[in-house]
């Protein structure tokens, strides 16, 4: 079912549908991102455990491209599978390494690599809990900080369910993905999608690819990628459905995803409400004393 994610005036909303399947993990997107929206160098450490030498989004690092080092075989498919019979170009060749190893000695290896992003949340804890209205969602359906409007409180960092916001060192204010704001309201792609060579990071009407998603995923599991699944897609989820939603091939643990991320504030209301009714029945216990007294 094709849920509308227009908002109140009629705009489309935008986002963001990344295939990790299709990921090389160059993280052009990285520096794309660094490029045009002035972000600052943040170490680009090297761990000595991982190529992934970002570590993962902060203030610093608006785009952060995982790499998920397994032993098995590329999303469980069958070995060669979609391999079309190759020609022989006369090219100089050799034998891919491991090729001559016995079965039993010759391991299966993948690479996860996917770029995370904030998520844009529908439903933004992040917004709810802003005391400044720093935080807001634009015409678009997308978060956006407002940096000169931040007063550096740092109530939204704990509130995002994904872990995305976060302070910047040198002045306090928070600061994170803006989905390009200044580019897609000219009508240009945001930076990251622009820069990726697979079209990995992919950019349009939410709608438009939840439906290019839906098919996706539909023709991995096809060709025996059974491991592939959508991840931020649901309008149902605890979240209220992302803005940027990926496809994975793994659980959503192994990229350092919460499975069933729900909005922080959801319990707010009813919080309020029991708080309301503890302070009027202390209220009505001390009048109920001080009257009594008074006799």
């Amino acid at each position: 079912m094709n849920v509308s994610t227009d908002n109140d005036e009629g705009t489309p909303r935008l986002g963001f549908f990344t295939d990790t399947s299709v990921c090389i993990g160059c993280k052009a997107c990285e520096v794309a991102c660094k490029e045009w929206n002035l972000v600052p160098e943040d170490g680009l450490d090297f761990t000595g455990m991982s190529f992934d030498n970002t570590g993962g989004l902060g203030a610093d690092s608006w785009r952060h491209v995982a790499f998920v080092e397994q032993r098995e075989p590329l999303g469980h498919q069958e070995t060669g599978l979609g391999r079309k019979d190759t020609v022989d170009l006369g090219m100089p060749s050799f034998e891919l390494p491991g090729a001559s190893a016995a079965p039993e000695d010759r391991g299966e290896f993948r690479w996860l690599m996917s770029s995370d992003v904030c998520k844009h949340c529908t439903h933004a804890a992040c917004v709810d809990v802003c005391p400044t209205g720093a935080l807001f969602h634009t015409e678009f359906d997308t978060v956006v900080v407002q940096e000169d409007i931040c007063n550096g409180c740092g109530y939204c960092i704990p509130a995002c369910p994904y872990g995305v916001i976060d302070r910047r060192e040198d002045d306090g204010r928070v600061w994170k993905c803006t989905l390009c704001y200044d580019r897609i309201g000219d009508g240009l792609e945001p930076a990251c999608a622009k820069a990726c060579p697979t079209d990995s990071i992919q950019f349009g009407d939410l709608d438009e690819l939840r439906e290019r998603a839906a098919q996706r995923l539909e023709n991995l599991h096809e060709e025996g990628v059974s491991s592939a699944r959508l991840y931020g897609d649901d309008p149902e989820d605890g979240v209220g459905g992302n803005g940027a939603f990926f496809l994975l091939l793994d659980e959503p643990e192994v990229y350092g995803l919460p499975p069933d991320p729900v909005v922080t504030t959801r319990d707010l209301p009813s919080m309020w409400r029991h708080a309301g009714v503890a302070a009027a029945t202390m209220l009505a216990g001390v009048a109920a004393t001080f009257l009594g007294g008074r006799r």
